[in-house]
């Protein structure tokens, strides 16, 4: 690859407002524009092992969703930090940059966002690729679960979730059981959520997201030709919600990694070629 080719494909960082919150992102490569949306209470860091590949391909733009990562963290009194929410604010993002229709690919949260710009967005979505997507109920943990309760879930959410209730949720319900953890990664994610403003969306976020009815009864309308994948070792998702998503949405293509919950970070170089190959396919039915 020549020096300017190089040059070309260094991602770099930029701002946007959108729905009225500042929005941070990371943009590389050059083609077809493919949107990658993170997942709970991560970034566009999770994307950065798959980033150099598919700008290689792709145009790729990586945001943080309001309230996570470096973007805004406005108050839940004035973002809803609801899939709808985020939906529209990168629906704005994609008209502020005048990229026109676009795929998307979205992570856990990121595909539940990915998939609510699916159905009401047809218009704007090209493709879809879902990542263990936050669609049906999923296995909540006991920490998530007392969060939830009255008067001491927000305590014990804003105030005292710390560095190790953190990392391990990462290890159980993030990376599978064979994966090594990107430990300066989830250090750095605990430092983007550890504000009151990030704690504050989080908790917001958690609030909506856990009840995903209204996303389950829109599957029908999206139309996009849609690649869905899944972890087989996957701890809050189990494969059969996969098997199950893709049923519901026509016949979409299926693929299982042998991972847990974030094949973009545990196996990369197979994600990057099945995702890669997806979009290529002019029927939008992969190889």
């Amino acid at each position: 690859m020549s020096a300017q080719s190089r040059e070309q494909f260094q991602p770099v960082t930029r701002d946007v407002s959108a729905r009225g919150a500042r929005i941070r992102f990371v943009e590389a490569g050059e083609g077809p524009t493919l949107l990658l949306v993170h997942g709970y209470l991560a970034s566009h860091v999770s994307w950065q092992d798959v980033l150099p590949s598919l700008g290689s391909t792709f145009h790729v733009i990586a945001p943080d969703l309001p309230g996570f990562g470096e973007s805004e963290k406005p108050s839940p009194a004035r973002y809803r930090y609801s899939l709808d929410a985020f939906a529209e604010s990168l629906v704005d993002l994609v008209a502020a940059l005048d990229l026109g229709r676009v795929s998307v690919c979205g992570h856990g949260l990121g595909g539940a966002v990915a998939l609510t710009m699916a159905a009401d967005h047809p218009d704007v979505v090209d493709r879809l690729v879902l990542v263990s997507p936050l669609v049906y109920a999923p296995r909540v943990d006991a920490v998530i679960r007392l969060s939830m309760q009255p008067v001491v879930g927000p305590i014990l959410f804003k105030q005292l979730y710390g560095p190790r209730l953190f990392m391990n949720h990462f290890r159980k319900y993030v990376y599978g059981p064979l994966a090594k953890l990107p430990t300066e990664r989830v250090h750095y994610l605990y430092e983007a959520f550890n504000a009151p403003a990030a704690r504050e969306a989080a908790y917001a976020t958690m609030q909506s997201m856990l009840d995903a009815r209204s996303l389950v009864a829109r599957i029908p309308r999206v139309t996009a030709p849609t690649l869905v994948a899944w972890g087989r070792q996957d701890q809050a998702h189990p494969v059969a919600n996969g098997r199950r998503l893709a049923r519901e949405l026509g016949g979409a293509r299926f693929e299982v990694f042998e991972c847990g919950h974030s094949p973009n970070e545990e196996c990369p170089l197979p994600f990057v070629e099945t995702v890669t190959a997806f979009l290529r396919e002019p029927n939008g039915k992969g190889v």
